[in-house]
């Protein structure tokens, strides 16, 4: 049955549906523009395999799978691979930080020898080593070095120090580079300090503790850290490089140790998706997000702590990029954007926000075609061309 509507409500309803109809259509166009930069610049450069969700209003919008998981298998990807997120761990370790934090257990501004009492034996030329404070280390400003393991050049050499009781050995050989607080460097130590902090107060290893405190209650139930479970081992993909136009296969499935803190999260893009999904916020969900962290936390989280300008391997790798509390922050046209990016044996990885749009974004890789090097050229490798790219999607749905 057909029903008369006035032509002023017909014209009010126009009106009213305008600005989002056109927000869409430019979403569209660009989501198709992004398609199509990711598939030629994945098959240009030789990436065996790649993926890409978007995430918007909680929801999963976009879905896509490009190339394989195994090369010589021939296995494509899908829904079901599970990708190594690398140094996008390191948000959670923020999290289960700020989760102690609101539960009274620590203060940001606490010193890190408080918890990590060993630490009092680095070399610091700088003044006392109990000025350092966790939310330095959150921040990338606490004066440590970037890799943890800077010994290895053999085959038979662990991935990554498999014990604590190994890096405490080296404590006395570690120098604080710059006098703490004073600007930003890239530390995997200072966030494996934080991991042993979390192991500490929380008396659970921190992959149980993560489990228990993030994965579980955000439903992510085909992810894990380091070794692949038995019954998710097929659906695991394998990595690589690409070095001197050849492809060479990186170890597979590999245990991270004692740095687990610092990068060892696996996981589907379904789970990653409903991470992201937390991440946003949804008001009718925020009962059920609190129980992992409060919106107030998460967005304290979010706020500007020291310029990373003169860092070109994190977020949009550019000069205006910022520090936060374990997510990194940047604008672009006038647009928020907040993410981490991780890279780790042949995995290249980028998660990126535009929370006041509501949207978000997942980009993996299961091949690096280029060493990560912190110098602008990186934004020009062609991961990097692929996820800045990500921009115009949120750029398009904040059009008026």
């Amino acid at each position: 049955m057909s029903r008369w509507i006035p032509p002023c409500l017909l014209l009010a309803i126009s009106v009213i549906a305008s600005p989002a109809a056109a927000s869409e259509r430019a979403f569209d166009k660009a989501l198709t523009d992004f398609r199509a930069l990711h598939r030629a610049e994945v098959k240009r450069a030789g990436i065996v395999g790649s993926s890409f969700y978007v995430v918007r209003d909680g929801r999963i919008a976009v879905a896509d799978h490009l190339g394989d998981q195994d090369v010589d298998t021939k296995t494509p990807v899908d829904a079901q691979t599970i990708y190594h997120w690398a140094s996008i761990t390191k948000t959670m370790t923020g999290i289960a930080i700020m989760q102690l934090r609101d539960r009274g257990l620590l203060k940001l501004d606490d010193p890190i020898v408080r918890y990590v009492p060993e630490l009092a034996g680095v070399h610091n030329p700088f003044g006392d080593t109990g000025e350092i404070t966790i939310r330095q280390l959150m921040s990338h400003s606490a004066g440590f070095g970037g890799a943890t393991w800077r010994w290895r050049d053999r085959d038979w050499q662990p991935f990554e120090p498999p014990s604590w009781e190994q890096l405490k050995a080296m404590i006395p050989y570690t120098e604080v580079k710059f006098k703490p607080g004073s600007r930003f460097s890239y530390s995997n130590p200072g966030i494996v300090y934080l991991g042993q902090v979390i192991e500490r107060l929380s008396g659970e290893d921190f992959e149980v503790y993560i489990d228990k405190n993030i994965l579980r209650p955000l439903g992510m139930v085909s992810s894990y850290f380091d070794r692949t479970p038995l019954y998710l081992l097929p659906h695991r993909t394998h990595s690589y490089y690409i070095r001197n136009g050849k492809r060479v296969e990186a170890p597979f499935d590999v245990d991270t140790g004692v740095t687990v803190s610092n990068g060892g999260l696996n996981s589907p893009l379904p789970d990653m998706a409903k991470y992201v999904a937390f991440l946003l916020g949804d008001p009718t969900r925020q009962a059920e997000y609190d129980v992992v962290l409060k919106r107030a936390s998460l967005e304290e989280m979010w706020k500007p702590q020291i310029s990373a300008g003169e860092d070109y391997t994190q977020g949009r790798m550019a000069k205006t990029t910022w520090s936060g509390l374990s997510f990194f922050l940047d604008q672009t046209d006038g647009i928020r954007i907040v993410g981490h990016n991780g890279d780790q044996n042949g995995f290249r990885a980028y998660l990126s926000l535009c929370p006041d749009q509501h949207i978000g974004s997942l980009l993996t890789f299961n091949t690096e075609t280029r060493e990560v090097e912190n110098d602008p050229g990186n934004r020009d490798m062609p991961e990097s061309r692929i996820a800045l790219a990500t921009d115009s999607l949120c750029k398009a749905v904040a059009r008026k």
